[in-house]
């Protein structure tokens, strides 16, 4: 790598509902056509962008024989000015890569990003989980074709590390677009069908919401228990008494509740039913689709065609 041609881009990206965020671009070799590093403050995390054309330099880094994600973007033969994408996990990024080359099935490609942790703490479950919840976001857009023959529905992570990764996710999805990975915005054929309300009830706090490209919005006028049971992660606890500091949530019709003062997007399902039981909570299975009482996670298989 040519290290005097190496080039540093803030980029300041602001989704829509959401406070500025500065996105640290480092152009490996000094071109935006080139392996491109992506950073934001205070997040662990780290993306590694390259074109096919620059794999080697790509699997030369030590990062990414790291543990983390992986995503394989190309066009999609099956459809005219259509994406494909494959997302994929692994202990030894670079090593999986290697074996992808020689598949086929792979060779669609031509972009790729991969995600590690810069401390290199991204355990295999973590990678399982991040790669999980990816999988759901694309498939839940519904603008990019996924080459995956599975679907995994990991969940199984201790509450605290849920947390941290759900944390993560959320940087990943902010990160991503500015790469030009924009995997998750609704397709025309999704945006224009009928919105599906969700709807939560517990102990004495009800809230709406509905799906959007970042996650779970929970609407204005929802209401959230004030206090906490033991079970109330710590993480979850902090993301709460920031939404009060940011005047998100309010003093509520009741003095042992909030209320949402304005829509508020949350990473994952079960952050959005935490926040809101001030415990821990299964967003998937206590969600209800409004008029139903289907959980969120069966709306969700039957609208993938898994149930």
């Amino acid at each position: 790598m040519n290290h005097q041609s190496a080039h540093n881009i803030e980029a300041d990206h602001v989704p829509a509902g959401s406070t500025g965020r500065s996105v640290r671009l480092f152009l490996a070799d000094g071109t935006p056509q080139g392996l491109i590093i992506a950073e934001i403050m205070n997040w662990t995390g780290q993306a590694l962008s390259a074109p096919r054309g620059r794999l080697a330099d790509l699997l030369g880094r030590a990062e990414v024989s790291r543990t983390g994600v992986y995503i394989l973007v190309g066009p999609d033969p099956d459809r005219p000015a259509g994406a494909k994408a494959y997302i994929g996990e692994a202990d030894n990024i670079a090593k999986r890569l290697r074996n992808h080359l020689r598949d086929e099935g792979k060779d669609f490609f031509a972009r790729l990003v991969v995600i590690v942790a810069k401390d290199d703490n991204l355990t295999k479950a973590h990678a399982r989980y991040l790669e999980s919840q990816l999988l759901r976001a694309v498939m839940r857009a519904g603008a990019v074709a996924l080459a995956n023959d599975t679907m995994p529905d990991f969940q199984i992570l201790p509450e605290a590390d849920r947390v941290d990764m759900d944390f993560f996710l959320g940087q990943m999805r902010l990160v991503l677009p500015v790469l030009g990975f924009d995997l998750f915005r609704r397709s025309a054929a999704q945006a224009g069908g009928g919105e599906v309300i969700f709807t939560f009830t517990t102990a004495g706090a009800t809230a709406t919401a509905r799906e959007s490209d970042d996650g779970l919005v929970v609407l204005a006028g929802s209401t959230a228990r004030r206090h906490g049971t033991d079970t109330f992660p710590s993480g979850y606890r902090s993301l709460r008494d920031q939404l009060v500091q940011d005047g998100h949530l309010v003093d509520g019709p009741d003095p042992l509740l909030y209320s949402f003062a304005s829509d508020v997007c949350f990473a994952s399902p079960s952050a959005a039913a935490s926040i809101v039981a001030a415990r821990s909570a299964s967003g998937p299975r206590e969600w209800k689709v409004e008029g139903t009482g289907m959980a969120y996670r069966d709306w969700l298989a039957r609208r993938l065609g898994a149930g």
